[in-house]
């Protein structure tokens, strides 16, 4: 067995911060990443995904994006980045490498990996996000219907689904943004529960990320005094609220039934319908801990307190959504939350 001071398991924007941090608190990390790069779920959004925030506001610490700070990067350009932000910190970066169980022993932790092979370490860092977990609402009819089902998580681009009937089910900025640019090759409707909420992108001549960052509201540790924190609105320039003013893709309230390949929509009417999209978020992927004993609740949510786990001292959750703060999931979050673990863990380790 090899022996390490921390594991981070995840090699995606939590994990790279977390490395980040580590390296900084004078440690010496090992990442393990499921996948063959240390670029997280990114490669495998859909294709024209940008990010919500402009460039300046949208890098990890130590390394700015390059280009037009105000500009809104692409997928490929995020995955670029995080590309080379693995290689600038000459970190131990194990790709193709699948933690599948985390045991703790009171002294330590265990890792055992995919195909065999096991690490045991001081601490472990949880950074595998939520992108392997994708959330699928209990719709009725759902389970029996006929046409295709795809999570956004599945799903590319709109061109697989050119004339069909589709309908896209989500209130927020991944629902909104697929359904619009289903509209314009398919016939799409767009499905919620409640109405549809938007931010404006802009105030004042300045990106809400500006004012967000200005006022303070994007650090303020209010994930700990959230017991529900709210869905987050659409952020739009006008685009997407003139695209469903204009029935591109039409919002319709939540279908009451699936049946074979037909929708039977709220006001009673049923038509045929080719394919549902579900827009509907992801869970905290951790089933690693789930051998750990207070570790996770039921349903696989983390026990912490700011990220850390009060039944185990050594282990840290980062880049959860609400974590501490309205960016502790985001690229322009995460590296204040990684920071703090590494503290704790710095900390912890040099007492034990």
């Amino acid at each position: 067995m090899e022996h390490v001071e921390v594991v981070i398991i995840g090699g995606g924007q939590s994990g790279l911060a977390s490395t980040h941090a580590l390296v900084r608190a004078g440690l010496k990390p090992v990442v393990l990443e499921a996948s063959d790069r240390a670029a997280g779920s990114w490669p495998r959004y859909y294709d024209s995904l940008t990010l919500f925030s402009p460039a300046r506001f949208s890098a990890l610490p130590g390394m700015q994006f390059g280009g037009d700070p105000d500009r809104y990067p692409h997928r490929d350009e995020v995955v670029a980045y995080l590309t080379a932000y693995a290689d600038r910190l000459q970190a131990d970066i194990r790709t193709g490498q699948r933690a599948i169980a985390v045991g703790a022993d009171g002294a330590g932790f265990t890792v055992e990996l995919e195909g065999g092979g096991q690490l045991s370490a001081r601490a472990v860092v949880a950074a595998s996000g939520s992108f392997g977990r994708p959330h699928r609402p209990d719709l009725p009819g759902l389970e029996t219907f006929a046409g295709q089902v795809l999570h956004a998580a599945d799903y590319r681009s709109p061109t697989p689904f050119a004339g069909q009937r589709v309908a896209v089910v989500g209130a927020g900025n991944s629902a909104v943004q697929i359904a619009a640019e289903l509209a314009l090759e398919s016939r799409t409707s767009l499905a919620t529960r409640a109405p549809v909420k938007f931010a404006r992108q802009h105030l004042l001549g300045k990106d809400l990320h500006f004012w967000l960052t200005r006022t303070g509201l994007d650090t303020a540790p209010l994930g700990r005094l959230l017991k529900t924190p709210p869905a987050p609105p659409v952020l739009d320039n006008g685009r997407y609220r003139a695209a469903l003013t204009a029935r591109a893709p039409d919002h319709r309230p939540m279908f009451t039934r699936l049946t074979d390949d037909r929708v039977t929509w709220a006001d009673g009417t049923t038509e045929r319908l080719d394919a549902l999209i579900l827009a509907t978020g992801y869970r905290p992927h951790l089933p690693y801990l789930a051998g750990i004993d207070g570790a996770l609740n039921p349903a696989g949510h983390p026990h912490h307190r700011g990220g850390a786990s009060p039944a185990h001292p050594g282990l840290e959750f980062v880049g959860l959504e609400w974590q501490r703060s309205l960016s502790s999931n985001t690229l322009r979050g995460v590296g204040r939350d990684a920071a703090r673990a590494a503290r704790r863990l710095a900390a912890h380790l040099a007492r034990s």
